[in-house]
C-alpha cells in the first residue's frame, strides 16, 4: 500500500478508536443530569460499569473471531453494534434501558480498539508501523481530553442524549471509509468456534471485575459477594483454562504463553494499565480539590500529561522505523514513568500548576514510550494466524490492569481519606461526608475546616501515586528480560496463514 492509501485507511481505523475511546469519558460529564431526568442515582455507576465489563470482557473473542474470518468484516460489525447500542441509549426511558443498552455499546467497543490494531499490523509491517504510531496516541489523547468537554457543551446546550447520537456520524463514515478502501483479504477458515471457552472466560473476567468495582464500596471486602465472586472468578477461570487446552480452536490459545515475547509484554501491559489509570483517574481530583480549579479547567490542565503521550508515541515510533531498534524505549518510559510517579507524589497544596504540569507531562512522555511498543513487539513475534488474538490479548490485558488498578487506588485513596479527615478535622465539624460531597462544597468551606479537609485529600491522593512507583519498577524489571526480535520489514497482507514471521 502507497503512504496515501495507508493514511486514507488509517482515517476509517483511527475514527473507530476515537468511538470507543471517546464513550469511556463524554458521559462522565452527562451523568449528573442523567440521573436528574431518568431517577435511579443508586444505580449511576452501571452507566459506567456495564460498558467497562462488556468492552474489556469481549475484547479477546473479537481477535479469535477475526483470526477465522477476516479482520474487515468483524471490525465493521463491531462498529455497526456499537452504534446501535448508541441509538438504544440514546432514547432510553429509564435507568435500566441505559445500563443495558451501553452494555451493547461495550460490546461493539470491546472489538473497535482491538481490530483497528489488528488490521494496522496487518497493513503495515512492524518496522514500518512506528512512523504511524503517533496517530494512535493522538487519537487517545484528544478523545481523554475532547470527552468531558464536548459532554459538558451537549448537556447545556441540545440535550444529553446527543452524547450518544453523536457516534453516529462517526460510526457511518468509519463504516463508508473502511467499506471503500480497506482491501484485505476476507477469509474464512474451517474451524469449530470454542463457544465454551468464550462463555467461561467472559463470565470468569466479568466476576473479577465485579470484585474490582464493587468491594470496598458497594459490599466490604469480606462480604459473602465479594468472596462469592472471588470464588466464581477462580472457578471459571480454571474451567476456561482447561477448555483452552483441549480445544480445537481455542480463544486464547495457550501456546502463546510459550512466547516469552507474549508472556511478557502482556504482564508488562497489565501492570502500565494498573498504573496509567491510577495516574489519570485521580489527577482531575487532585487538580480540583487541592489545587482548587473548576471541573472543566481541570480536563483541560490534563493537557501536559497527554502531549507527553503523544510526543513519546510519535518520537519513539519515528526512530523504531529508522533504526529498527525497540526494546529501549518502554525500557526508557517504564523508567520515566516511576519517576513520574514519585514527581507526581510530591505534590501538596503549595504547588504550582506550571511544576504539576511538567511532572505530568514527565509521567506522560513515558507512558508514550510504552504503550504501542508493546503492541509492536507482540505483533512481531507471531504467526499472522495468531495475530488477532495475540493483539487483542495485549488490549486485554492493559484494560484488565486498569480495572484492577481503578479499585485498589480507589480503595487506598477512600481509607486513607477516612483516617486523614478524623484526625484533622475539629471536634463538632459534623460528619466528614457532609463536607466533602463535591469540589465545589469544598472551597466554600471556612478557612478552619478547609486547610484540613484540602492537606487530607492531598496526603491520600499522593499516597496514590507513591504506590505507584513500585508497580512501574516492576515493568521496568519486566521490561529489561523481554527479548528483542529484528523488526520483520513486511506486512502480512498477502502472507499465508500459518507462516512463520520472517524475521
Amino acid at each position: 500500500m502507497t503512504h496515501r492509501q495507508i493514511l486514507v485507511v488509517f482515517s476509517g481505523l483511527m475514527l473507530g478508536i476515537f468511538l470507543a475511546a471517546l464513550d469511556q469519558t463524554i458521559v462522565s460529564t452527562a451523568l449528573p443530569t442523567i440521573v436528574g431526568e431518568l431517577g435511579g442515582l443508586d444505580h449511576l455507576s452501571w452507566v459506567v460499569t456495564a460498558y467497562m465489563l462488556t468492552s474489556t470482557a469481549s475484547a479477546p473473542l473479537y481477535g479469535k473471531i477475526s483470526d477465522l474470518y477476516g479482520r474487515k468484516i468483524v471490525f465493521q460489525a463491531a462498529i455497526v453494534i456499537f452504534l446501535v447500542g448508541s441509538i438504544l441509549a440514546g432514547v432510553s426511558q429509564s435507568m435500566v434501558q441505559l445500563i443495558a443498552f451501553r452494555a451493547i455499546q461495550g460490546l461493539g467497543a470491546g472489538g473497535l480498539i482491538v481490530m483497528a490494531m489488528t488490521i494496522v499490523g496487518e497493513i503495515l509491517s512492524p518496522r514500518e508501523r512506528g512512523r504511524y504510531q503517533g496517530y494512535i496516541g493522538s487519537v487517545f489523547a484528544l478523545s481523554s481530553i475532547g470527552g468531558p468537554l464536548l459532554g459538558g457543551f451537549f448537556v447545556d446546550n441540545i440535550g444529553w442524549r446527543w452524547v450518544f447520537y453523536i457516534n453516529l456520524p462517526i460510526g457511518l463514515t468509519a463504516l463508508v471509509v473502511t467499506g471503500f478502501v480497506l482491501n484485505i483479504d476476507s477469509y474464512r477458515k474451517e474451524h469449530r468456534l470454542d463457544y465454551r471457552g468464550a462463555a467461561a472466560l467472559v463470565a470468569g473476567v466479568s466476576c473479577a471485575l465485579l470484585v474490582t468495582v464493587w468491594g470496598g464500596s458497594e459490599f466490604a471486602w469480606g462480604s459473602p459477594t465479594i468472596l462469592g465472586l472471588s470464588a466464581a472468578a477462580v472457578i471459571l477461570l480454571g474451567l476456561f483454562i482447561a477448555q483452552e487446552r483441549r480445544a480445537a480452536e481455542p480463544i486464547l490459545p495457550l501456546r502463546l504463553f510459550r512466547n516469552k515475547v507474549f508472556t511478557l509484554t502482556s504482564g508488562i501491559g497489565f501492570i502500565v494499565g494498573l498504573g496509567m489509570f491510577g495516574a489519570i483517574v485521580f489527577l482531575p481530583m487532585f487538580l480540583q480539590v487541592v489545587i482548587g480549579v473548576s471541573a472543566t479547567n481541570s480536563g483541560l490542565l490534563l493537557v501536559p500529561m497527554m502531549a507527553g503521550v503523544v510526543t513519546g508515541s510519535i518520537g519513539s515510533g519515528r526512530r523504531i522505523t529508522k533504526t529498527g531498534r525497540y526494546k529501549g524505549y518502554p525500557v526508557a518510559g517504564t523508567a520515566i514513568m516511576a519517576v513520574g510517579l514519585f514527581l507526581l507524589s510530591t505534590m501538596d497544596p503549595a504547588t504550582t500548576l506550571p511544576l504539576a504540569s511538567v511532572y505530568m507531562a514527565t509521567f506522560g512522555f513515558g507512558l508514550g514510550l510504552v504503550m504501542q511498543v508493546l503492541v509492536i513487539a507482540v505483533q512481531n513475534s507471531v504467526e499472522l494466524s495468531d495475530l488477532g488474538v495475540a493483539t487483542s490479548s495485549t488490549t486485554f490485558f492493559r484494560s484488565l490492569g486498569g480495572s484492577f488498578g481503578t479499585a485498589l487506588f480507589g480503595a487506598i485513596f477512600a481509607n486513607r481519606l477516612a483516617a486523614n479527615l478524623a484526625a484533622a478535622l475539629p471536634p463538632g465539624s459534623g460528619p466528614p461526608g457532609d463536607l466533602t460531597r463535591s469540589p465545589a462544597l469544598i472551597a466554600a468551606l471556612p478557612p478552619e475546616l478547609h486547610e484540613p479537609v484540602v492537606g487530607a485529600f492531598s496526603n491520600a491522593l499522593t499516597l496514590v501515586f507513591a504506590v505507584g512507583i513500585p508497580f512501574a519498577i516492576a515493568a521496568f524489571a519486566l521490561v529489561l528480560v523481554m527479548p528483542e526480535l529484528p523488526l520483520r520489514e513486511t506486512a502480512h497482507v498477502g502472507a499465508k496463514a500459518g507462516a512463520e514471521p520472517t524475521i
